[in-house]
């Protein structure tokens, strides 16, 4: 079993507390002083699992700087939890409109 989690995360605590519990930590690696070490990075999997991680952030991303989650203008959970979904189904959308134009694989 692995977790993936962004570069913020590669510290020593976080990582030999994910190690403790027996889940290899799949955390985008630090350049410098990095708490991944070749245990972690030498499998493919590491490498499929940061190629993943793009994938789960492009939406996020998309949300944050398109679809207006970067500052939300409305309280309470019930507004936010709209907007959010207003959000996602745009991105659908978009993304939608993206995969209907794409030439199929021969």
């Amino acid at each position: 079993m692995s977790v993936g989690a962004e570069r913020g995360y590669d510290t020593q605590g976080f990582v030999a507390g994910v190690r403790a519990l027996r889940i290899t930590p799949h955390v985008a690696a630090k350049d410098r002083f990095s708490a991944i070490d070749g245990r972690t990075t030498r499998h493919g999997g590491y490498a499929v699992s940061q190629r993943r991680r793009k994938l789960v952030e492009e939406p996020f991303g998309w949300m944050k700087t398109i679809g207006g989650l970067h500052k939300l203008r409305h309280r309470g959970k019930a507004k936010a939890a709209a907007i959010f979904t207003f959000s996602c189904a745009a991105y659908n959308l978009v993304r939608l409109r993206r995969l209907l134009t794409e030439p199929s694989p021969a």
